[in-house]
């Protein structure tokens, strides 16, 4: 009985806030529909601070709730988990008000929003290229900014996220082996392509061991008259990767490449 009490009460709080909500849309009070709309986004309830706070922007624009306004807009679109239209909330501010009372927070705002937007990296990482702009250009026009050391785990995130997308696309190269060509030496161009534009990635082991593995399984499968300069080259990178990585994690594997490696060039 108490459940079912409480349950009809639950019922009726939910149809007299429903109502009051309603009438809100419908009233012509900007004042009230801003008061409430700051009462809904304290509590919590930001899909109807945002369609509040929209109502009202109209009404505020050119004073200085206006500002205010597209702040509490942002907030309430980031409190929805929509990044997108928070994001372009948080670009007309900057645009509207650059030397605002939120024009910092804002800009940051902007490449965290492309940050959450952020997909796996087996994924287009167009959004991945965005965050690191906004929050590189963050940065560099708010260097005190207490943001910055936020912004910078966020670009080596990011940074390192392409490191990864680009070793996922030089490890599909080595699986394609010669399906269609010689895509091992395009396995070994994208693997030093990456450790070129990412040299502190956390992949770097990952991305070296790649390029000595995608050089020795090409002259494993050479023809006879390119074979013995492969295997040589895959020695010489043999010598690279340990000078680099003596104690790694593939220094088993290195050894057990170029050991073979070295009786053909022995041979």
């Amino acid at each position: 009985m108490k459940k079912f009490q409480l349950f009809v009460i639950l019922i009726a709080l939910t149809l007299i806030s429903c109502g009051e909500y309603q009438r809100l849309l419908k009233s012509d009070d900007a004042e009230l529909k801003y008061s409430k709309a700051v009462e809904y986004f304290e509590k919590g309830d930001f899909m109807r601070a945002s369609t509040l706070f929209d109502l009202v922007a109209s009404y505020f624009k050119g004073t200085e709730r206006s500002e205010t306004v597209l702040n509490y807009l942002a907030k309430s679109y980031m409190g929805q988990k929509d990044y997108v239209s928070a994001s372009e909330y948080y670009k007309t501010y900057v645009k509207t008000y650059p030397k605002g009372k939120y024009v910092i927070e804002a800009k940051y705002m902007i490449g965290y929003c492309e940050y959450l937007d952020s997909p796996d990296a087996r994924f287009d990482q167009a959004n991945t290229v965005n965050a690191i702009a906004a929050l590189q250009e963050f940065v560099e026009i708010y260097p005190e900014s207490n943001l910055v050391q936020d912004a910078n785990k966020l670009l080596d995130e990011m940074t390192n996220k392409l490191a990864y997308k680009a070793y996922l696309n030089a490890k599909l190269y080595f699986n394609l082996g010669n399906y269609l060509g010689n895509n091992y030496e395009s396995s070994v161009i994208a693997a030093q392509n990456a450790l070129k534009n990412f040299p502190s990635t956390s992949y770097r082991e990952e991305l070296s061991m790649l390029i000595l593995d995608a050089k020795y399984e090409q002259a494993l499968q050479s023809f006879e008259e390119k074979k013995m300069d492969r295997y040589r080259n895959t020695v010489d990178e043999y010598y690279n990767f340990i000078n680099e990585f003596p104690d790694g994690k593939f220094r088993k594997k290195a050894d057990k490449i170029f050991n073979e490696s070295k009786k053909v060039v022995k041979e």
